[in-house]
C-alpha cells in the first residue's frame, strides 16, 4: 500500500464507538475525557484511536516502542484535540465534503494502489475495519486538507522584490543539489518559562537517545513529534536546498548520510533532524519545461450554490460541448474566472502556476480533451488543454523556480502557525484521569 492509502488510516479522527461487550451486570459508561469548546471528547473515541495505533505499531513489530499508557494516551487525546478544533473551524466557514466527493476519492485511493473498489474493500475489511469508519476517516482527511487550503495555502503570496531578493542572496537556486530530510518537532508553548524550557530540552535528549541507540526515526517521530507530518514519520520528500524549511538546509547540507543533528531551536520549539538521502539533479535539464495552453469554465460556490449543484451544472455543460457547443462561448456565459470574457482561455501555463488539483487535471488531458468536473479551492472546473509545448525558459524558469520555493516555504510556516493559533485560541477542558494538564 502507498503512503496515500495509508494515511486514510493512520491521519484521522475516529469517531465510531466501540461496542463493549457485556459482562454479568457490569457496563462500561463512556465518559469525557476533554472538552473542546462546546464539544466533548469521549473515552471510547478516545480508546479507539489508542487501539487502533496500537495495531498498527505490533504489525510493524515495534509494539516495544509504545510509551507508558498515560504518556501514549495523552499524545493521542491532544492529536483529537488539533483535529477537532480544525472541525469545528472548517463548520464555522461553511466547509462540507459530501458523500460525491469522498466516492471519488475513494476510488481514486483504489486506483493509485493498482486495487478495484471490491479488491479495497477486502483489503480494508482484512485490516478489521468497517466500511462506512474507512469512508468517514477519507472525509475526514478531505476536509482537514480543504481547511488547511481555504485559510493558508491561498492567502500564501510572493512579490517580485521578494523573488528578486532571493535569487540575490541565493545564487545556487538550480544547483541541481536535492536532499530526502526528515525532521521531529518539539513544539514550544506560548509564553514558555525557564523551567518548562529545561523540561522541553529533557524531553529532545530523551528522543535523542533513543534514535542514537537505534531506533526507527520513523516511529520516534510519530510518537513524539508535534509537526503535522508526524504521521509520514516526519518525512518532508525530496527538496532542493532552497525548498526546506528555516534553517534546515543548512544543516542537511552539513550533515553524512543517515546522520541526525543534535536538537536545534528556532522561534517554533527544538528540532532533531536526519538526513536520509541526498542527489544531484542536472541544472540544465531543469530551464526545458513543458507548458501547456489550457482554458477552464469556473462555476464557484456560494450558499445558493452547493457541491453537487455546481458539479452538474458543469456535467451539463459538457454535455453541450460534447455535443457540438462551443467552449469558448460556454465560458464567456457560465465562466466566474476572470478569464471568461476571452473564452476561458488563461493561456500557457508552467508547471507549479495552478493548484494541484487542476494541474493534476490538466496533465492527464491530450490537447482538445475536456475534463470531467474538477474541484480545486476555487469551486469547480471544467478544463480543456488545447497545446503543449517544451520551453527553454532561463531566467524566467529560474524566477518562477524561487517564487515557488518562497511559496512552499512561507505555507509552511504560515500553516504551522496558524494551527498552533488555532489550538491556542480553543477552550479546552481536560478530564482524561491520570493527566498532569
Amino acid at each position: 500500500m502507498n503512503r496515500l492509502f495509508l494515511k486514510a488510516f493512520l491521519s484521522v479522527v475516529f469517531v465510531s464507538i466501540c461496542a463493549i461487550p457485556a459482562q454479568a451486570t457490569v457496563i462500561e459508561v463512556d465518559r469525557i475525557v476533554a472538552i473542546v469548546n462546546s464539544e466533548a471528547v469521549t473515552s471510547s473515541q478516545l480508546r479507539d484511536r489508542v487501539i487502533r495505533i496500537r495495531q498498527n505499531l505490533k504489525k510493524q513489530g515495534q509494539e516495544e516502542q509504545i510509551p507508558p499508557m498515560n504518556v501514549f494516551e495523552r499524545q493521542i487525546l491532544e492529536q483529537l484535540i488539533i483535529e477537532r478544533v480544525q472541525l469545528q473551524q472548517a463548520r464555522e466557514i461553511s466547509l462540507k465534503v459530501d458523500d460525491g466527493m469522498v466516492e471519488r476519492a475513494i476510488n481514486l485511493i483504489a486506483a493509485n494502489n493498482g486495487l478495484t473498489l471490491d479488491q479495497l474493500r477486502e483489503a480494508i475489511a482484512r485490516d478489521g475495519i468497517s466500511w462506512n469508519t474507512f469512508r468517514e476517516e477519507v472525509r475526514l482527511e478531505m476536509t482537514l486538507t480543504r481547511l488547511r487550503e481555504t485559510e493558508v495555502d491561498n492567502k500564501a503570496t510572493v512579490s517580485d522584490a521578494e523573488v528578486d531578493n532571493f535569487i540575490r542572496n541565493h545564487p545556487e537556486t538550480l544547483s541541481g543539489t536535492e536532499y530526502r530530510v526528515a525532521h521531529i518537532l518539539l513544539r514550544v508553548p506560548q509564553n514558555m518559562n525557564e523551567a518548562q524550557m529545561s523540561a522541553l530540552q529533557a524531553r529532545a535528549e530523551k528522543v535523542l537517545l533513543r534514535l542514537n541507540d537505534g531506533e526507527d526515526f520513523t516511529q520516534v517521530a510519530a510518537d513524539n513529534s508535534d509537526a503535522p507530518d508526524k504521521v509520514q514519520g516526519g518525512e518532508l520528500g525530496w527538496r532542493s536546498r532552497e525548498q526546506l524549511p528555516g534553517f534546515y538546509a543548512d544543516v542537511a547540507s552539513g550533515l553524512k548520510l543517515g546522520e541526525i543533528s543534535p536538537p536545534l531551536r528556532s522561534g517554533m520549539g527544538l528540532h532533531i533532524i536526519k538526513l536520509l538521502d541526498k542527489r544531484e539533479q542536472n541544472s540544465a535539464d531543469k530551464q526545458t519545461i513543458e507548458q501547456t495552453h489550457v482554458r477552464h469554465i469556473l462555476v464557484k460556490l456560494s450558499k445558493l450554490l452547493s457541491d453537487s449543484d455546481a458539479q452538474a451544472r458543469l456535467y451539463a455543460l459538457r454535455e453541450r460541448i460534447a455535443n457540438g457547443a462551443d467552449f469558448a462561448e460556454l465560458a464567456k456565459a457560465n465562466s466566474a474566472d476572470l478569464s471568461a470574457a476571452r473564452g476561458g482561455d488563461i493561456g500557457w501555463v508552467n508547471p507549479g502556476d495552478t493548484v494541484p488539483e487542476f494541474e493534476k487535471a490538466m496533465n492527464a488531458l491530450v490537447p482538445n480533451q475536456v475534463s470531467e468536473p474538477v474541484r480545486s479551492p476555487f469551486g469547480w472546473h471544467l478544463i480543456q488543454v488545447l497545446e503543449r509545448r517544451k520551453q527553454n525558459m532561463g531566467d524566467e524558469h529560474r524566477r518562477n523556480t524561487a517564487r515557488t520555493i518562497l511559496r512552499q516555504r512561507k505555507i509552511a510556516e504560515a500553516y504551522e502557525d496558524w494551527l498552533r493559533q488555532l489550538r491556542d485560541s480553543a477552550y479546552v477542558e481536560y478530564k482524561l484521569e491520570n493527566t498532569d494538564e
